[in-house]
C-alpha cells in the first residue's frame, strides 16, 4: 500500500524521502507543494527532480477526502460533509469574518464522550480520523476558497479543533496535524491562532504543553463538580480542582496568557446566577492567584432527545454580566449559518450513519465569538 503524503508532518516527510534515497531539501519541496500550493500530481512540481517525480507515483499519493455535500449560507458560513469511509462521515466548516477566516475542523468520527448537550457525542463513537483525514480538511477547504476567491494569498487564518470529536483522545494524530499547521513550510499558522478544545482529558494536556502547545480551550459547562458529572461524564475520571490544575500547568507554555473555558447556556440547568457566582468563585480562587481565563457563553443548540433547552437571551446577557462585574473577560456568541445547519463545535447533521443512510439529526446553528457589550468600567478591570 502507498503511503498518502497528507499522513506526514515535515519530519515524517523528510524520514520517507531518507528511505528514498533522498535529501531532506526534497522533503521540504514536496511540503511546500503540497501545502502552499495545493498540489495533488507530482508532475506539476516542476523543481522535483525528474527521476523523483517519475519515482513518487509508485511508492506514495496525495488523496483528498470524498466531498459528500457541500453547502454554502447566505452569510459566507460554508459547510464541507467529508467521507471518511465504512459509513462515516464528518462535517467541517468555513466561517468568514472582516479580520479572520476560521476553520472547525473534526478530529473523529463521532465521539466517545457523550457530553448530555452535544448532539455528535448521541451519535455514538466510530473511530479516530488518520492525521491525513485531519489535515485533508484543512488542504481541501484552503485551496478550495483560494480558487472560489481568486486569491493566492492564505483564506484560512485561524483553526480550531471544535468539530466532531475530542481531539485529544485522538493525541496521535492530531499532534502531527498541529505541525503541519503550523510549520512555515506548510500553512505558517501562529500557535495563537490554532486552538484546541478539549472535555478535559487531563493527561493529554499536559503532554499537549509539552509536544505542541497551541491556544487551548476547555468545555466546562458547569461551577461544580455534581452538576459537571451529569453534562460531561468526563468529569467523573477527572474532577474541576484536576482539571483547573492541569490549566495552570498549561499556561507557562500556551502561546496566550489564558485559557478560554466554554460554557454552553443550558435553561435551568446552569444559567442562574448562583451558577455564574460559582463559576467566578471557581476560577478566581484556585490556586495562588486564580486561573486566567476567558468565557465564551454558548447558546445551546437543541437536536432530538436531549431534554435541554437553550436558555434565554436575557439569561444569558444576566449570567455575562455577573462574570464580567466580577472581572471576568466574558463573549457571548452569535449565530452564523442557520440556513445550513452548520454547528461548529456541535456537529452531528448531514452525516452518513453506519447503514450508509443519510439521516439528518436536528437543525443547529454555528456559533462565533461576539463578545457582549457591558459598561466600560467593567470591562477597563479587566485589562
Amino acid at each position: 500500500m502507498t503511503a498518502n503524503l497528507l499522513d506526514f508532518d515535515l519530519e515524517g516527510l523528510a524520514a520517507f524521502c531518507e528511505q528514498l534515497g533522498e535529501k531532506r531539501f526534497r522533503a521540504v519541496q514536496l511540503f511546500r507543494w503540497i501545502h502552499q500550493k495545493g498540489a495533488s500530481r507530482f508532475e506539476e512540481m516542476t523543481d522535483l527532480a525528474r527521476s523523483l517525480r517519475q519515482k513518487l507515483p509508485a511508492v506514495c499519493h496525495i488523496t483528498d477526502l470524498p466531498v459528500l455535500s457541500r453547502q454554502d449560507s447566505a452569510d459566507g458560513t460554508i459547510k464541507w460533509l467529508f467521507d471518511v469511509g465504512g459509513g462515516n462521515a464528518v462535517e467541517t466548516v468555513f466561517i468568514p469574518e472582516e479580520d479572520r477566516g476560521t476553520l472547525c475542523i473534526s478530529s473523529q468520527a463521532g465521539c466517545a464522550v457523550g457530553c448530555r448537550f452535544c448532539s455528535t457525542g448521541h451519535q455514538g463513537f466510530s473511530r479516530n480520523l488518520t492525521t491525513g483525514e485531519i489535515v485533508a480538511q484543512l488542504w481541501h477547504a484552503e485551496h478550495f476558497l483560494r480558487n472560489h476567491q481568486g486569491k493566492t494569498a492564505r483564506v484560512i487564518t485561524n483553526v480550531v479543533m471544535m468539530g466532531m470529536g475530542e481531539p485529544l483522545q485522538n493525541y496521535s494524530a492530531l499532534v502531527p496535524a498541529l505541525r503541519v499547521m503550523l510549520d512555515d513550510h506548510g500553512y505558517g499558522l501562529s500557535r495563537r491562532r490554532v486552538t484546541v478544545s478539549t472535555s478535559g482529558v487531563v493527561p493529554m494536556m499536559d503532554r499537549l504543553a509539552k509536544d505542541c502547545p497551541v491556544a487551548l480551550a476547555v468545555s466546562l459547562h458547569a461551577p461544580n463538580d455534581a452538576l459537571r458529572d451529569s453534562l460531561v461524564p468526563l468529569n467523573r475520571k477527572y474532577p474541576i480542582a484536576e482539571l483547573l490544575d492541569a490549566c495552570l500547568r498549561y499556561l507557562p507554555a500556551a502561546p496566550r496568557d489564558f485559557i478560554t473555558f466554554e460554557y454552553c447556556m443550558l435553561e435551568g440547568v446552569n444559567d442562574q446566577p448562583e451558577h455564574a457566582q460559582q463559576l467566578l468563585a471557581l476560577v478566581k480562587g484556585h490556586g495562588a492567584r486564580g486561573v486566567p481565563c476567558k468565557i465564551n457563553l454558548i447558546p445551546f443548540n437543541p437536536f432530538p432527545d436531549s431534554g435541554l433547552k437553550c436558555s434565554p437571551r436575557a439569561v444569558v446577557l444576566r449570567f455575562g454580566h455577573i462574570l464580567n462585574e466580577g472581572g471576568l473577560v466574558t463573549t457571548v456568541r452569535k449565530t452564523r449559518g442557520d440556513d445550513i445547519d452548520a454547528a461548529c463545535g456541535q456537529l452531528a447533521g448531514d452525516v452518513l450513519d453506519r447503514t450508509n443512510a443519510a439521516q439528518r439529526l436536528a437543525q443547529r446553528r454555528t456559533v462565533v465569538e461576539q463578545p457582549i457589550q457591558f459598561h466600560p468600567s467593567a470591562r477597563e478591570r479587566q485589562t
